[in-house]
């Protein structure tokens, strides 16, 4: 038979598989302020929403990240590896000895990673891209120079692929056009409607990942590749 104390300490059936279950501090905090930074953009949102939302005290987010700006950087640092790492593998696959490589097949190599993250929950899913897109269309400064400093590889491998791909086009061009390019997909997949300024669309699904890739690659192809 069990005393008093051993049934005080017996956990309820099922609760140790809960426990087990339940995220830790740290990632309640990070899914949290994603979805909200997500929603309200990074100044709108107050670690008080965050806090409240993720059901813990101020001090445990100053344990954990110091800052507002550092758990900005590290609720987009715990993504944004992987998806780099799966554009650079698009890159790889089409950067093969003697064969042809066409802005298409670039656009595609981003766009694809994109769309395989939008639909992936366990990697931040739809809610992701439209973070990543809406911070870099923001331009959050500190995270644009952790970014430049990580990242700097992809940035170096895009500009030479176009450089191949458009061989017609001097580098100054070609960096206008990628400029333009990825401002356009990130403005695209940030999901923001710009119709809706002007009046409602009854056709325009800006948050739908297949609508936009459907429309976003020839136009962003054709963009790239006209004449000057």
């Amino acid at each position: 038979m069990m005393n008093k104390a051993t049934q005080l300490i017996t956990p309820i059936k099922g609760q140790d598989h809960m426990e087990a279950n339940k995220p830790d501090t740290a990632t309640r905090i990070l899914d949290v302020a994603e979805r909200l930074f997500v929603e309200h953009g990074f100044e709108a949102t107050s670690l008080r929403m965050i806090t409240q939302q993720a059901e813990v005290n101020l001090a445990a987010v100053n344990y954990h990240f110091g800052s507002k700006d550092a758990l900005f950087e590290s609720v987009f640092m715990r993504r944004i590896g992987p998806f780099v790492a799966a554009c650079l593998a698009e890159l790889d696959a089409i950067e093969q000895p003697g064969q042809a490589l066409t802005a298409e097949a670039l656009v595609t190599s981003f766009v694809r990673p994109c769309l395989a993250l939008s639909k992936d929950p366990s990697r931040g899913g739809a809610l992701f891209v439209r973070l990543m897109s809406r911070t870099l269309v923001e331009n959050h400064r500190l995270l644009r120079e952790a970014l430049s400093q990580q990242y700097s590889v992809f940035v170096q491998r895009y500009s030479i692929a176009f450089q191949r791909a458009l061989p017609q086009f001097e580098s100054e061009d070609i960096a206008w056009r990628m400029h333009f390019a990825f401002t356009v997909m990130f403005n695209a997949f940030a999901g923001n409607d710009v119709l809706k300024i002007f009046g409602r669309s009854q056709v325009v699904n800006a948050r739908d990942p297949d609508l936009i890739i459907k429309h976003l690659v020839p136009f962003v192809v054709a963009g790239l590749t006209a004449p000057i």
